[in-house]
């Protein structure tokens, strides 16, 4: 049965993206994706809606790009799902061995019952049967209230590493870039609550009210929940051009003072940790799209690029290229996944030394988030900036990383973790 999409009018953008939410949160499979009118050359969709699956793949042991391959072929239709960080696993000859708390699959797909996307004066739903007009309805009769299951006791976030013991392993692995195990290492703690009871919906809403940023999303696959509001592109291809756009240095904003923080972003343009960082992982990209695009094609767009955020300046770089035409879509996934920005380099080596120091398996933090289309065209987050919640176990969690290197002061590394969850914090201790 094909697909349709039919067109209604909106009268009130943000309401209705309300209304939206509101609408989808009593199915079990859903993603919603916000680009929060980010202005970008690579812009595609401002808000992507799938609800419900007609049908998924989950991973199971073995060939996963090959089942993935086949599921794909099999639908000529969207797919919106994630890639778990420890598929890396089936790529490299590598193991996790760390708790999981919250339990996601290594890789999740599914063809969504119905696809809704919003414009500022339109919203497209598209359904398999001929119940548009009901849907329309039903998403605007709706209201834009948020459930209140919050749990009214404080939430007590506990961390995996006090800050002592994340300096000595920041010491650590300045120790092995001495000796030339590895260049730079992006290194992970997880902050996590236990017995909590909340409602992920109201979580996300203010979540994404105090940083809204280009690659947010929400996202739930039964009892799992993501809210994530992830301002990096991992990777996305249109047509046979494919671009992946790393963010390597962050720079706090301040928003009370213009001429201080215009300042602000100069110093990080001019940071050598900074621009240290985000060459190697520029490098790393680079080789990493040579395996799959066209020989000669494969470029920096832009280096060094400064863009700011609700309450953080990045350091973001483009690099493009032409995918070979012989190659599946999800070759370029294969060759290029886990993301550079999210591992180091070389990122086979690094990989090992985050599974040695590291006391959580990441799941799909620092994994990635999306959707691919009819025409195997696909755009992929990396999900960084982002609570995660097991409803059944009752358990939270956060992680938060920075790339190390040989000139990275163990300090400062600290206060970027913890520059970089001040958004997540603020949220869970309103």
């Amino acid at each position: 049965m094909k697909r349709i999409f039919v067109s209604f009018p909106v009268e009130n953008f943000s309401i209705t993206k309300l209304k939206m939410l509101n609408w989808v949160n009593p199915f079990n499979i859903f993603c919603f994706l916000d680009n929060h009118q980010y202005q970008s050359p690579y812009h595609s969709h401002e808000c992507l809606l799938a609800a419900g699956a007609i049908d998924f793949l989950q991973f199971s042991p073995g060939e996963a790009f090959d089942q993935l391959k086949k599921f794909s072929d099999k639908h000529n239709d969207w797919m919106f799902g994630h890639f778990g960080y420890d598929l890396k696993n089936e790529i490299e000859n590598l193991s996790s061995d760390h708790e999981d708390h919250i339990g996601f699959p290594v890789l999740f797909f599914f063809i969504p019952e119905i696809i809704i996307e919003l414009h500022h004066d339109e919203i497209n739903i598209g359904s398999l049967k001929n119940d548009h007009a009901e849907i329309y309805s039903q998403i605007i009769a709706g209201g834009i209230e948020e459930n209140n299951t919050q749990d009214s006791r404080e939430i007590n976030i506990q961390s995996r590493f006090d800050k002592k013991e994340y300096i000595r392993t920041v010491e650590a692995l300045r120790t092995h870039i001495l000796r030339g195990d590895c260049y730079e290492i992006n290194f992970c703690q997880e902050f996590y609550a236990e017995n909590i009871l909340l409602d992920p919906l109201s979580v996300y809403t203010l979540l994404d009210g105090v940083s809204p940023n280009p690659f947010s999303s929400f996202y739930k696959l039964n009892d799992r929940f993501v809210m994530c509001a992830s301002p990096e592109r991992y990777l996305k291809k249109t047509g046979s051009s494919i671009v992946s756009q790393p963010i390597k240095g962050t720079w706090e904003k301040n928003i009370a003072d213009l001429s201080e923080d215009n300042l602000n972003k100069d110093k990080l343009f001019k940071s050598a940790k900074d621009r240290s960082e985000n060459v190697m992982v520029v490098d790393l990209v680079r080789n990493d799209l040579s395996k799959i695009c066209q020989e000669g094609t494969v470029s920096v767009e832009e280096l060094f690029g400064i863009y700011s955020f609700p309450n953080l300046h990045h350091m973001i770089s483009s690099i493009t290229g032409e995918m070979k035409n012989d190659l599946h879509w999800a070759d370029a996934v294969k060759a290029t996944f886990p993301m550079g920005s999210m591992t180091g380099a070389p990122k086979k080596r690094v990989m090992e030394l985050i599974e040695r120091y590291e006391k959580t398996k990441r799941g799909i933090f620092s994994g990635a988030l999306g959707y691919v289309t009819p025409e195997k065209d696909f755009d992929f987050n990396v999900v960084i900036r982002s609570i995660f919640y097991n409803q059944t176990e009752h358990y939270l969690s956060f992680l938060v990383g920075s790339g190390i290197t040989f000139y990275s002061e163990p300090e400062k590394e600290y206060e970027e973790c913890q520059l970089k969850v001040f958004s997540i914090k603020k949220v869970l201790t309103a």
